[in-house]
């Protein structure tokens, strides 16, 4: 298997991935909590996992990737007190919580589809694991890192501090975090303020419950996906993914609940995508920035200039490294949508090119190159860059101007295949000048061209050619013939 190079948050480093069965990896990322509708935030995550899923697949690895659903415990503002997202919903809906649950899962699921994320191997609901949530639980009282007040149980972050390192993911201090928390009101119970849920005791509102050895109540966002990677990935597991928001203290927890319970940090990668910002602010809720995926599929935000294809949004998204923050405007998607139908364009041509005897290039090394930039940490937009070269190469051919033996086509043929199609899960999309009537029109407007050109009537050949241009559709003159381009 080739070298894959990945950076690891845990230890700030970009090292050689190297997995725990050396012919299998294990995965776990984590899934959106479904209480509204999927966003441009859902889909980094959704996709840069994927095309590592996608990748790690093409090296021959066999993966078990688990991207669970948060359907219970994470509460307003990400606290320890308040309403649970999910029942705060359902409340305003006059729905029951698995109603909202179900609702925004089928949402986010068929969006994922559109932009052509596979499926995990298993997606675990919370609520479906409160057995085994409850259980670590028990284990991390067992091993004296939890305490239990009022039918609430809180992690002891200060005791296990004392012997493990809380921050080693997030590289933040404990007497930094002593001096900056706050006492929010009924935070009275825990012994410290950096202390956190592992289970909550129901008040009589919350509509969320399940029976526990201390009492009605519900877990905390945290352990969830401690108790479910160690379920289906075992205690220590090869690559724990999420976006950047996550580091703390979501993931910090899991690695301190892991520790407490099996005295094993759980997964030895730890991989952050970057966040989506508008205009340099973070995409949210509360600013007043937020844009919905299906308001991109159908151009219905008012900071939209027009609807966006998935495919569109996907590319968009792979054009920037995952670690890299990437800014959303229209001029930005618009771009995309340029660079993606001249991406296929290139393929189409590709496709119809006849060989030579003797090749003018050297194809081996743009294959290197993809290559090299692929496993250099999952470098996407360096592979994108690359097989844009492929594309000028494959014009300039197509014009006369290079040639390819029959061998090095073909070696383009898959390297398009493997990057574009496979492990970048893109597709050719449809715009109104591809339809059938459109083609036909052209193809009519190209052989009156033609007949001019034998007139020799240069001038109306050449109006016809600038007029179309006019109209974003770019004409080539070859040895062979005229061909169209829509460049819009």
């Amino acid at each position: 298997m080739q070298d894959l190079y990945i950076h690891n948050t845990l230890t700030g480093n970009k090292e050689l991935f190297k997995s725990i069965d050396s012919e299998s990896v294990t995965m776990y990322v984590c899934g959106p909590t479904v209480y509204g509708e999927p966003h441009l935030g859902h889909a980094r995550p959704a996709i840069t996992f994927d095309v590592l899923f996608r990748y790690l697949k093409h090296l021959g690895y066999k993966v078990r990737y688990v991207r669970n659903i948060t359907d219970v415990g994470h509460l307003l503002n990400d606290a320890d007190e308040g309403a649970d997202k999910i029942g705060e919903k359902a409340r305003a809906l006059q729905l029951e919580p698995m109603e909202v649950a179900h609702f925004y899962t089928k949402k986010y699921h068929e969006s994922m589809h559109k932009l052509n994320v596979e499926n995990p191997s298993i997606e675990p609901i919370a609520s479906g694991h409160i057995i085994e949530q409850i259980e670590m639980i028990k284990k991390i009282l067992d091993n004296g890192f939890a305490y239990e007040v009022n039918g609430s149980v809180y992690f002891d972050v200060i005791k296990y501090n004392k012997t493990n390192n809380y921050g080693v993911l997030s590289r933040r201090k404990i007497e930094d975090l002593m001096d900056n928390s706050r006492v929010l009101d009924g935070q009275s119970d825990k012994k410290n303020a950096v202390d956190f849920a592992l289970w909550k005791k129901a008040s009589a509102e919350h509509i969320m419950r399940w029976p526990s050895p201390w009492g009605d109540g519900f877990p905390g966002w945290h352990l969830e996906c401690s108790a479910m990677s160690c379920k289906y990935l075992g205690e220590e597991f090869d690559i724990h993914g999420g976006g950047m928001d996550l580091v703390f203290p979501h993931h910090e927890a899991e690695i301190a609940q892991c520790c407490a319970a099996n005295k094993k940090p759980a997964a030895k990668y730890w991989m952050h995508n970057n966040m989506i910002t508008i205009a340099g602010q973070k995409m949210g809720k509360s600013l007043g920035n937020f844009i919905t995926l299906d308001e991109f599929f159908n151009g219905t935000h008012e900071k939209l200039d027009q609807a966006y294809h998935p495919m569109v949004i996907r590319f968009f998204l792979l054009q920037a490294h995952y670690r890299s923050t990437i800014d959303f405007s229209n001029a930005a998607l618009q771009a995309a949508e340029k660079g993606l139908l001249r991406l296929f364009n290139g393929i189409n041509v590709l496709n119809n090119l006849t060989s030579s005897s003797m090749s003018s290039v050297d194809i081996s090394l743009l294959q290197s190159k993809c290559d090299d930039a692929m496993n250099d940490d999952l470098n996407t937009p360096i592979v994108l860059s690359h097989l844009f070269d492929a594309v000028k190469l494959i014009n300039a051919t197509y014009e006369g101007k290079h040639s390819l033996s029959h061998s090095d086509i073909q070696i383009l043929k898959l390297l398009f295949d493997k990057y574009v199609i496979g492990v970048f899960g893109l597709y050719a999309i449809e715009k109104e000048s591809t339809n059938s009537e459109f083609n036909n029109l052209m193809k009519l407007i190209l052989e009156i061209r033609s007949n001019v050109k034998a007139n020799k009537n240069w001038e109306m050949a050449d109006q016809i050619r600038d007029g179309l241009n006019q109209l974003h559709i770019e004409i080539k003159d070859t040895k062979d013939g005229s061909t169209w381009n829509y460049k819009k």
